[in-house]
């Protein structure tokens, strides 16, 4: 995806950041949860109350009437930046309509200004869309990896909108892929994050009594990549504010490891060797897979050594460890291991306690306090599953919160949907996965049945790509 650029917030540094950007990060078709009226006397009102809608804490707002808020409407109206959800679903997607409403546009107060989201040059941008038919939810995201407001809108917005859902998002707090250069301190940038969801979710549940005189009857969290890390960190610290959350391969942070920066320098390292062929290439492919790079995820490995592996190592490390390399910021792309400062050599464990201290500022604990789903694909391989939600899933075991708790490892996913299409065959698409887990919880959290056990979500043999797009039965 296209990256904004990033206006520094840090001391400005000497930059060798390469220009690669970073691309972050399954549908069962179910009928849409039955909508209610918008409120007494004006049940049919299209867009009724628009005036009064006000974001609490918002520095700018604007709100408009829509007569489709799904991407079927709002790419032509200019709602929408598909250029911030480029590349996270398949194709031949289906895209909903029917859904008329109220779309609001707007910031909270920040000093940052690396979103530029109708030319505002302003963080900490979020969407709220509230439609004329409301079910009585309201789901909440964060983006994937430093995208934008709208990088969920395929993906997620369209799919709960078109059940009836109210539905709000934020770009995080800051943007693009020197979004490490935000906040005075490390891990200050991924930090706000947190804060940014938290703020949006109180806000939006406040709009949405604007709207539909009540407040939500559930509000959901949900979100993919780093907005799967949202859900769990604000269901560890913030479960009063929702009723459940979907975690979509959520990135796993603990101080004391496995987190990016353990596996990640493995990949860098390692894979060059292995591309070479020739006598070391058996040995790297073995250092990969026992850095957690599962065996049978080979066909990925260039694309996301290409893509992904070197720019996230770099600038995550640049936002906890901006030491490392001393004025150069995040490091230099592609260098060869034995470079002095070189990101391919990092070593986590050896880092001085202050790097360990920052991760733990942003870190997961598993101590959820209401019903989470987590799912991830066993072929992800920027987020490899044996040093992510395998880890997660035992950590909320070993915290006693088990029963709160449905994991599913879906069968040949990966990290980003998009790959389905070039890897025909090889691939499942997570979405419609996300959607049967998110129907899931809905029933869970209304007391209609609890979801099956944590198990492998086999994918069905013979099963055609129309069918993997459609269909995700989790049981």
């Amino acid at each position: 995806m296209p990256h904004r650029t990033s206006t520094p917030g840090r001391p400005a540094r000497r930059t060798t950041l390469g220009a690669l950007s970073l691309a972050a990060v399954c549908s069962l078709l179910v009928t849409p949860a039955t909508a209610a009226p918008v409120g007494p006397g004006t049940a049919d009102a299209h867009c009724a109350g628009l005036a009064r809608l006000h974001v609490p804490g918002a520095a700018h707002q604007r709100a408009d009437c829509l007569d489709e808020l799904t991407t079927a409407g709002t790419v032509a109206s200019g709602h929408t930046d598909p250029a911030d959800y480029a590349g996270l679903t398949p194709k031949d997607l289906s895209t909903p309509g029917g859904v008329p409403g109220i779309q609001i546009d707007g910031y909270f107060p920040d000093t940052s200004t690396t979103n530029t989201n109708h030319g505002w040059q302003h963080d900490s941008q979020f969407v709220i869309r509230l439609p004329d038919h409301w079910n009585g939810g309201l789901v909440v995201a964060g983006t994937p990896g430093n995208r934008e407001q709208y990088a969920n809108d395929r993906a997620i917005a369209d799919w709960v909108l078109a059940r009836g859902y109210a539905y709000a998002a934020t770009d995080k707090g800051n943007t693009g892929t020197a979004f490490f250069r935000d906040g005075r301190r490390p891990a200050d940038a991924i930090a706000e994050w947190n804060t940014r969801l938290t703020q949006l979710t109180r806000a939006a549940r406040t709009v949405v009594a604007q709207r539909y005189h009540r407040t939500p009857s559930r509000t959901l969290a949900t979100g993919m990549s780093n907005g799967g890390y949202l859900v769990r960190w604000q269901l560890e610290n913030h479960p009063e504010l929702y009723d459940g959350g979907v975690d979509w391969e959520g990135t796993l942070w603990r101080s004391d490891g496995p987190n990016l920066f353990t596996f990640l320098p493995a990949a860098l390292r390692h894979y060059p060797a292995y591309a070479a062929g020739g006598p070391a290439a058996g040995e790297a492919a073995a250092a990969l897979h026992r850095a957690g790079f599962p065996a049978g995820s080979e066909f990925l490995w260039p694309y996301h050594h290409q893509v992904y592996w070197d720019l996230t190592q770099r600038i995550y490390r640049e936002e906890i460890d901006p030491g490392y390399d001393g004025d150069t910021e995040a490091g230099t792309p592609y260098c060869a291991s034995g470079t002095p400062a070189c990101d391919a050599d990092y070593a986590y464990p050896a880092r001085p306690a202050a790097v360990h201290r920052a991760v733990g500022r942003i870190a997961l604990t598993g101590r959820i306090g209401k019903p989470l789903i987590t799912l991830q694909g066993t072929l992800d391989v920027l987020l490899p599953i044996s040093e992510d939600s395998d880890v997660y899933a035992r950590m909320v075991h070993r915290a006693g919160r088990g029963s709160l708790l449905r994991y599913y490892r879906i069968e040949d996913g990966t990290h980003t949907d998009s790959l389905a299409d070039v890897f025909p065959g090889r691939l499942r698409p997570m979405v419609p996965c996300h959607r049967s887990a998110f129907a899931a919880l809905e029933r869970w959290t209304a007391g209609a049945g609890r979801p099956p056990a944590d198990h492998t979500v086999a994918r069905p043999a013979g099963a055609d790509p129309a069918t993997l797009l459609t269909s995700c039965p989790l049981r």
